[in-house]
C-alpha cells in the first residue's frame, strides 16, 4: 500500500505541472486547450536537452543533464505557448480552435521529433544512466523511515519542484500585487486597462509562463515515471494526461494549493486499474473514466452553489479588444 501511494504521488505531479500551468493561463482570461500538445513539446525538448549533454560524453554530468532537461522542456513548451498567446491576444483568434490546433501540432511534432531527432539510433531510451540517476535521486536514508519515507521522501527532484511551483503560484496569486492584477485582468480586462494595468503584458507573461510550467509535466512523465524510456505511444499517453490536467483545473476550483491534493487523487485514480486484480483489459477504460466523471460532478455542484470563489474568471475564453471599451 505504501508503494501504491508513492506511485500515486509520482504520477500525480505530472497532472500538477499541467494543472498549475493552465490555472495561470486561465487566470489571465484565456482557456488554453493546447496544454496536451504543450506537455508533449516539453517532453520532446527535455529529451533533447538531456541528449545534448550526455550523448557521446564519457563521463556526463548528471546535474547538467537535469538543468538542460528542465531548461529545454520549458523553452519548447514556452515557444508553443508564445504562438498561442500571439494568435489569441494580438490577433484575437478563437481560443478553443487555437488551443486544439496547438494540441494537434504539439502531439504530431513530438512524435516526429522523438523518433527522428532524439532517437536517431532507434533505441528506446532517450537518457543516459547519469541523467536518470540525478533525476530520480532521493534523500539518502529514506528507506529507514518506514511508510513515511516511502510515501513522501522517495521521489526525484521533479516531484518536489512541482509542489514548490504550486505553492509559489498560490502565494503569488493570493498575496502579491502581481497576482491581484492578474486576477483583475481575468475578471474584467477593460476595467484593469482603465486603471493602468498592462493587460496585454500580463496575458503574454502568464500564458507563456503557464505553458513553460505545463511542459515540465511531459518531461516528468518521460524521465520521472518512465525512467527515460521513450516508446512509440509516449505522445499519445502525454496527450491523455494533458486533457486530464485541464479537467483537474475545474476539480481544484482554479486554486494551485488544492491542485496538489487533486493531482494525487487523480494519480491514484489513473493507476488504480493496474493495481486491481481480476480486472479484464476491456474494463480498464471504464476505470480511466472516473477522473472525468468526478470532474463533471464537481462542475455540477459548483454551478448549483454559484459561489464566486468556485467560479472561473469572468472573462475566460473572451478576447479583449481595447477599442471596444
Amino acid at each position: 500500500m505504501d508503494v501504491f501511494f508513492a506511485n500515486a504521488i509520482s504520477f500525480g505531479v505530472i497532472f500538477l505541472f499541467g494543472c498549475v500551468g493552465e490555472i495561470l493561463t486561465e487566470k489571465s482570461g484565456h482557456l488554453n486547450l493546447g496544454i496536451p500538445g504543450i506537455m508533449c513539446m516539453g517532453a520532446a525538448g527535455g529529451c533533447l536537452g538531456v541528449k545534448l549533454c550526455t550523448a557521446g560524453v564519457e563521463n556526463p554530468s548528471g546535474v547538467l543533464a537535469v538543468i538542460m532537461g528542465i531548461l529545454f522542456a520549458m523553452i519548447f513548451a514556452g515557444a508553443l505557448g508564445a504562438v498561442y498567446a500571439f494568435l489569441t491576444v494580438s490577433l484575437r483568434s478563437n481560443q478553443n480552435v487555437t488551443g486544439l490546433a496547438c494540441t494537434i501540432f504539439g502531439v504530431g511534432f513530438t512524435s516526429f521529433f522523438l523518433n527522428n531527432v532524439v532517437l536517431t539510433e532507434g533505441v528506446s531510451t532517450a537518457l543516459s544512466n547519469a541523467g536518470l540517476k540525478f533525476f530520480n535521486a532521493h534523500i539518502p536514508g529514506t528507506e529507514n523511515l518506514g511508510w513515511f519515507g516511502t510515501i513522501f521522501l522517495s521521489h526525484g527532484i521533479l516531484v518536489y519542484l512541482a509542489i514548490i511551483i504550486a505553492v509559489v503560484a498560490t502565494v503569488v496569486l493570493r498575496y502579491t500585487k502581481v497576482g491581484l492584477n492578474l486576477r483583475a485582468v481575468g475578471e474584467n480586462p477593460a476595467t484593469a486597462d482603465a486603471v493602468g494595468i498592462n493587460v496585454t503584458g500580463y496575458k503574454y507573461s502568464f500564458i507563456i509562463s503557464g505553458a513553460a510550467i505545463a511542459g515540465l509535466g511531459g518531461l516528468c512523465y518521460v524521465m520521472g515515471y518512465m525512467n527515460g524510456i521513450v516508446g512509440s505511444t509516449v505522445d499519445q499517453t502525454i496527450q491523455g494526461i494533458g486533457w486530464l490536467s485541464i479537467a483537474l483545473v475545474i476539480f481544484t476550483l482554479w486554486k494551485p494549493a488544492l491542485a496538489i491534493l487533486g493531482s494525487i487523487v487523480f494519480g491514484m485514480l489513473y493507476i488504480l486499474a493496474s493495481r486491481i486484480t481480476g480486472i479484464s483489459f476491456e474494463q480498464i477504460p471504464l476505470l480511466n473514466m472516473i477522473p472525468y466523471i468526478v470532474t463533471i460532478l464537481v462542475l455540477i455542484v459548483t454551478s448549483i452553489v454559484g459561489h464566486r470563489e468556485t467560479q472561473p474568471p469572468a472573462s475566460l475564453g473572451l478576447s479583449y479588444f481595447r477599442e471596444d471599451r
